[in-house]
């Protein structure tokens, strides 16, 4: 007796069908045939031995499992529960009516319980494409899926479960995700929990001095723009890296859904209910490695990296001249495409990237050139130091802010600015003007535009093309950085409330390219 039952597989952010076929003949022995790895040809022994003590006996005949289709490498073990009902249906103990109704994804523990697998937001959504009634996936899996209303979602827990939905002898409504005590719980706390005021809780009003900085990092959040700033210890780069995650304004769901799918193939949506709804702020270590940066891994096992990790939110290094080289040149594709494709031999994905680069520098080794007297670097050293951020990263990088220390007289003083919540809601109308410019192009932010839009978006009258011509002549800017001056003016003018770019805009835009003119002098 031949037994399908509909399954799925990851591929960057989304799933592909994939059917486990069990078939019982007679004769002798368990045959996994389709391109499974290690973890998936263990699954027999665990399938087993949890069939077993739930009572079920394995046939003693030919069984031949079938993961097709069978030229795509198959990982991970959440094919158990499939071929755990393929074997007890096939073997003829148990009547499954429901089987095909669902895509069903799981793994066993020898005791028949159900464990969590990677990627229940995309295999939701492949479900609904074929036209399928809903998912069974395990119940911490099941929990990102909230939001699909769309498909009957159940949330299992053992094997058991799995049966009882099936079957259709009963009402099983109360495995229904939405009807668990774990939802109910989930969502009682994240009524009662207050919202925070960024990555590290750090508030705009809490920074004190660094007016020029912070407008830089406004005008960064209005329009996604990258920003790199750089300062001597103690200037608060880090400090106002953080206070920039709670300005950001709440992700629209396309772009929630996006960047929850990414979570969710990672395997990083722990306890995470429904999409994920606050932008990413990822944080690696200037020793990480260009894979764990851009994405990789072994074989058809293709991981995301932290540039994907960070979708529509930002990604920060700090310390990042004291990078590997090799990796800073790696982010000039993802910066300029919004993407990242990773290739292998035998795979090649393509994963989005689309984040807000803010990185943070020390001008020079002892971190204290143009400090007056403080630097005891040599000019050798200091050239050196800055050239790790090349040219063309550097083209790539939209607002670029060097940051002095804050004097004594501020500091004492402790007089507080504006809060992140004024400056958040500027943040917010900026980037809703946005949202209204862009509805139907694909992107959300001034700095997604490629030339054809900014060209759309961008229009300069007589008096800004005066003011363009003298800036690039006297400055130098690369048809790069001209780019990149418009975009910067176009979110400056958002911020203003203007429907057209002025020279005013575009001068203060072309005042935050600083490392283009302090660079020469190195």
């Amino acid at each position: 007796m031949l037994i399908d039952i509909n399954c799925a597989k990851c591929i960057g952010i989304d799933a592909v069908p994939v059917t486990v076929e069990v078939d019982i003949t007679p004769g002798i022995g368990i045959h996994l045939v389709g391109m499974a790895d290690i973890a998936v040809k263990e699954s027999l022994l665990r399938t087993i031995t949890a069939l077993q003590s739930l009572g079920y006996h394995i046939p003693g005949k030919k069984i031949v499992i079938n993961l097709a289709p069978a030229d795509m490498h198959k990982s991970g073990g959440g094919y158990d529960v499939p071929i755990a009902l393929g074997i007890i249906t096939a073997s003829g103990q148990v009547e499954l009516p429901g089987l095909r109704k669902y895509l069903i994804m799981g793994e066993l523990g020898l005791d028949g319980s159900v464990r969590e697998v990677s990627g229940a937001l995309p295999f939701a959504d492949l479900a609904r494409e074929r036209g399928l009634e809903g998912c069974i996936l395990p119940l911490e899996s099941a929990l990102e899926v909230t939001e699909c209303d769309e498909l009957s979602v159940f949330a299992v827990q053992s094997l058991s479960d799995v049966l009882r939905i099936l079957q259709e002898e009963e009402d099983c409504s109360d495995l229904l995700i939405w009807n668990t005590e774990r939802y109910r719980s989930l969502v009682a706390g994240e009524a009662d929990s207050p919202s925070g005021t960024g990555a590290g809780g750090v508030d705009f009003s809490e920074i004190i001095g660094q007016e020029g900085a912070k407008r830089g990092a406004e005008i960064a959040c209005a329009g996604g723009h990258n920003l790199i700033m750089v300062g001597p210890p103690g200037s608060g780069k880090s400090s106002l890296a953080k206070a920039m995650a709670g300005i950001l304004p709440p992700m629209t769901t396309d772009e929630a859904i996006v960047t929850s799918k990414i979570y969710s193939v990672a395997g990083l949506k722990r306890n995470g209910l429904g999409l994920i709804r606050q932008r990413p702020f990822r944080s690696p270590h200037y020793s990480a490695s260009l894979p764990a940066i851009i994405g990789g891994g072994a074989g058809a096992d293709i991981r995301p990296g932290e540039v994907t990790l960070a979708q529509n939110g930002i990604l920060f290094l700090d310390e990042y001249g004291q990078m590997p080289r090799s990796v800073l040149e790696a982010l000039r594709g993802p910066m300029e495409d919004r993407c990242v494709t990773i290739s292998r031999l035998r795979s090649k994905l393509e994963f989005p990237a689309s984040f807000m680069l803010v990185a943070a520098s020390n001008p020079c080794p002892c971190g204290y050139f143009g400090e007056g007297n403080r630097c005891s670097c040599t000019p050798g050293q200091r050239a050196g130091y800055l050239s790790r951020l090349s040219g063309p990263v550097m083209d790539r990088i939209d607002i670029q802010i060097w940051l002095h220390p804050v004097p004594t007289g501020k500091l004492v003083r402790r007089v507080k600015g504006e809060s992140s919540a004024k400056v958040a809601e500027r943040v917010r109308l900026a980037r809703q003007m946005q949202k209204e410019r862009f509805a139907g192009d694909g992107i959300f932010t001034n700095a997604e535009m490629d030339n054809r839009r900014i060209e759309k978006y961008c229009i300069l009258d007589e008096d800004c093309r005066k003011v363009m011509e003298a800036l690039i002549g006297k400055m130098g800017f690369s048809a790069r950085a001209y780019s990149r001056i418009l975009k910067v003016a176009r979110t400056i003018a958002d911020l203003a409330g203007c429907d057209s770019i002025r020279p005013e805009h575009l001068q203060e835009a072309a005042a935050f390219r600083v490392l283009d003119r302090v660079q020469s002098g190195f």
